[in-house]
């Protein structure tokens, strides 16, 4: 959680540190400095040099419910079992749900025993009613007193997530949310996957990659001892995570806009707005299609539309109208794909290799629901006018990530406490001026011109751009130059992703031909594919 690690054994969904059980202690535990049992220590990474014990009024700030039931009564429990234990018991004011996740998840084991399988779970907890107050996670395989074990905990009276992890023969507080947003601390350690402060679950729709769920189940051996852990034995589909999450993000967005919203002055809108025109995070998005039963006569694979722009946003946030279909590759061409481009899976700590896409198919890099949460937030809460958020993503909004073009806006946003009121348009009125004397491609002027458009205009204006898009992309994705720019484009923003602490495990994403090193793209609005 506080180091860096090697990429094919961080973790996923809320946690950072995830070690397969068979390695023993994390390497954090194994650096750490001797820690006495029965003491919470805190260490945030960039604000703590070293671990240090919670003072007394720390710790008596800590609301949520592990320091409640275990750390102020002097309880230090070392296994997740020892946890759930110390819990009130699950029931209908208590619930409690176990997930399961592993990229090698479909891999058949007994094909591959060398392969790291890196399994593990993810167990939703609530302690003081029906909503969830833990997050926990820790590997499924082996010893579990010495496999990772980390909780994320909703403080209902700070409104914050207290992140939290065992480091024997006690437990370490490594900050809150807060932290995650705060200069010394941001992007480090846990920060570096809780960009924002926030409970993550990188693969949040269908088919859920890498999940069990009803789309898919994980393939265990029948000789494996996980077969009889009783926490294997309540696991259910990732579809009902999916649910859970999504209130756990927008618990903490609310919180956070309640918080830095008062008086009628927003604080640091730069924090919020690089939710709208940056990458902080991502989510990763495919098709439902599994990858090994796609033939040449199969049908056509209706590619992921947050492939394309930010529909999650234009379409469903902002409204703006649309007719335009998802756009769909031929069987074909996708099968040529993968051996033109020499798709593979690689782990090499086990020198694992198998030819082929991953197990769905097309697995890419999308806008994250978190950033989604915060931009609708504040449209809801009218710090932001819709009209304004539109404008912005319609800047490169071919290009739902990784845009240079959009994340330009951000020196126009004002970095100290500012009026609440008028917030749009002056930011608004400092871009266009910025615009002055530039290109028309320069993303003042695009911004300016979206801008331009009269207010009861601006939905239709902007559906009719993205349909005319998807419109050409649709017509491109037929023609083998086409779909072959779109699979480079794919790939381009892979390497983006690997680049990200988020890219925690290597069967996350496929291997291919193209080298590493080769120029970003991007994508334009006439359905072509360019050096970015």
């Amino acid at each position: 959680m506080w180091t860096e690690i090697p990429e094919h054994r961080r973790a996923t969904a809320w946690t950072e540190e995830a070690e397969s059980a068979r390695d023993g202690a994390a390497p954090m535990e194994r650096r750490m400095p001797a820690l006495a049992p029965g003491t919470l220590y805190r260490m945030v990474a960039g604000v703590d040099p070293a671990p240090r014990p919670m003072t007394p009024a720390e710790l008596a700030d800590l609301g949520d419910p592990m320091a409640g039931t275990f750390f102020r009564a002097r309880k230090f429990p070392m296994t997740v079992q020892d946890v759930l234990a110390g819990l009130p018991a699950p029931g209908p004011t208590s619930p409690q749900s176990v997930y399961l996740i592993g990229e090698a998840g479909q891999i058949p084991p007994e094909r591959f025993p060398k392969l790291r399988r890196d399994l593990r779970f993810a167990i939703t907890r609530g302690v003081a009613g029906r909503d969830i107050d833990l997050l926990v996670s820790t590997g499924a395989n082996g010893d579990p007193a010495k496999t990772f074990l980390q909780v994320a905990a909703w403080d209902p009276v700070a409104k914050v997530f207290n992140y939290y992890m065992r480091i024997t023969p006690t437990w370490v507080w490594s900050g809150n949310s807060w932290s995650a947003l705060a200069a010394e601390s941001r992007g480090k350690a846990c920060f570096d996957s809780h960009v924002n402060g926030s409970v993550v679950m990188k693969e949040l729709k269908l088919p859920w990659i890498n999940w069990q769920s009803q789309a898919a189940t994980i393939q265990i051996a029948p000789t494996d001892p996980l077969l009889k852990n009783p926490l294997y034995q309540q696991v259910t589909g990732a579809q009902n995570l999916e649910v859970s999450i999504r209130p756990l993000v927008r618990r903490w967005t609310a919180a956070r806009i309640a918080h830095v919203t008062t008086g009628g002055t927003v604080d640091h809108p730069d924090h919020l707005l690089r939710q709208l025109v940056t990458t902080t995070t991502i989510n990763l998005a495919s098709t439902a299609t599994q990858s090994s039963g796609v033939t040449k006569d199969s049908p056509d694979l209706v590619l992921p539309v947050g492939f394309w722009l930010n529909n999650d946003a234009l379409f469903d946030v902002l409204e703006i109208p649309s007719q335009a279909g998802a756009p769909a590759v031929r069987a074909a061409l996708y099968v040529d794909s993968l051996t033109t481009f020499q798709f593979r899976l690689e782990e090499k700590a086990s020198g694992f290799t198998q030819p082929g896409d991953t197990f769905f198919a097309f697995v890419v890099p999308e806008a994250a629901y978190e950033d989604l949460d915060v931009v609708s937030q504040l449209i809801d809460t009218e710090v932001l006018t819709a009209r304004f958020v539109a404008c912005a993503l319609m800047v490169d909004f071919t290009n739902p990530v990784f845009s240079p073009d959009r994340a330009h806006l951000m020196r126009y946003v004002p970095r100290v406490r500012t009026p609440v009121a008028g917030l749009s348009e002056r930011i608004a009125g400092a871009i266009v001026a910025g615009a002055a004397g530039k290109p028309a491609s320069s993303p003042e002027a695009v911004f300016a011109a979206n801008w331009a458009v009269p207010e009861r205009d601006w939905r239709t204006v902007f559906g009719a751009r993205t349909d005319a898009y998807l419109g050409k992309v649709s017509a491109r994705i037929t023609t083998p130059t086409g779909f072959e720019d779109y699979t480079r484009l794919a790939e381009s923003r892979r390497r983006d992703f690997r680049r990200m602490k988020l890219n925690e495990f290597a069967l996350t994403l496929p291997v291919t031909n193209i080298a590493a090193n080769a120029p970003a793209l991007r994508m334009g609005e006439d359905g072509t594919v360019t050096v970015r």
